[in-house]
């Protein structure tokens, strides 16, 4: 019989965008800053919160920022999403160097891979439109996809788990990300594997604190780690 605590295969791999398979470069601060500005807000005083809630849906950071005025989050987040929109049609985004390699590499071992996002679904799309990577995993996720919460909940993961139907078990669940978000989120969803990857936001000791079970230079590196757990 096999004990509960006996580690299982990953079939499947959830995988987070900004900062873990496409290259951030400042361009969420960038596209806040603009954002804020265009509301008549001060973005200095806002900017810690918003490295720190790096992953969150950015909905959510707005209503805490605003002060729960819906109106204005909402108006907040809109902005946000052209600002971030444009910065991606300037063609400044890029992959994170063996992303799209590692994608293929898990779907070679059998497995299934979604990438998961804070943003909304225009802003993934123009992402995917940009690197070309429509296709390239077996499904893409936004926060509306899942009900409308975003990370740190678990929501995102467990919509991936039960669209795809590729696991038994929660625990054959990878769930990889550079935020302390992501690592909740994928701690709360039960995954097996929460790997942490230092090519985005936050550094190995956030990552760890927040439930990493490992920790990668990046998401170049997950394949092995995981073909090293199945053996």
């Amino acid at each position: 019989m096999t004990s509960p605590h006996t580690p299982r295969p990953a079939r499947l791999v959830v995988l987070d965008m900004a900062g873990t398979t496409v290259a951030d470069d400042g361009l969420v601060e960038a596209a806040f800053t603009a954002a804020a500005t265009r509301l008549g807000e001060d973005p200095a005083p806002m900017i810690d919160h918003v490295r720190a809630t790096m992953g969150e849906s950015k909905i959510s950071v707005f209503r805490h920022l605003l002060g729960g005025d819906e109106t204005r989050a909402q108006q907040a987040n809109r902005a946000f999403e052209e600002a971030y929109g444009a910065l991606v049609h300037e063609g400044r985004i890029a992959p994170v160097p063996g992303a799209a390699d590692a994608v293929a590499a898990l779907r070679e071992q059998g497995r299934t891979v979604v990438l998961t996002t804070g943003f909304a679904r225009v802003t993934q799309d123009a992402i995917l439109d940009a690197l070309g990577w429509h296709g390239l995993a077996d499904l893409t996720l936004c926060p509306a996809d899942a009900g409308g919460r975003g990370r740190p909940h678990p929501d995102m993961v467990l919509t991936a788990f039960l669209r795809t139907g590729a696991a038994g078990d929660v625990r054959e669940i990878a769930v990889a990300g550079d935020t302390s978000y992501d690592m909740l989120s994928g701690a709360r969803s039960g995954a097996g594997i929460v790997a942490g990857v230092l090519t985005g936001a936050h550094d190995r000791a956030a990552l760890t604190a927040n439930g990493a079970t490992h920790v990668l230079p990046s998401v170049a590196a997950l394949p092995a780690l995981l073909a090293e757990q199945d053996s």
